[in-house]
């Protein structure tokens, strides 16, 4: 694997797609050619999203805002690891939020 340095300021904020509308991110590293590895996503106020699970474990730093699942809230400086296979969520932010999210794959 190669090093990787960008400055995400000099990224535009895109559509992220698969999620609800008006959420948005910053891809920092691509997995393959159609998926990301890292990406700062950006939750908009009204964020839904259900359950679902994944091949691959997701971690979750949370930067800005708040989100909510299964009974918890996290907020700025939250980690979270949800391993492989594992069912997540929903997932809802009242407020928005941006979260920093790396799947392992």
């Amino acid at each position: 694997m190669k090093e990787v340095s960008i400055n995400v300021s000099d990224l535009a904020w895109e559509q992220a797609e698969g999620y609800p509308s008006g959420t948005q991110r910053k891809v920092l590293l691509w997995a393959s050619a159609s998926q990301p590895k890292c990406v700062l996503l950006k939750l908009p106020a009204g964020f839904d999203v259900p359950g679902h699970s994944h091949m691959f474990a997701e971690h979750h730093y949370v930067l800005e805002g708040e989100y909510e699942s299964l009974g918890n809230r996290y907020r700025p400086g939250h980690y979270r690891m949800i391993p492989e296979h594992t069912d997540h969520g929903p997932f809802r932010s009242p407020t928005g939020a941006l979260v920093l999210v790396v799947w392992e794959i």
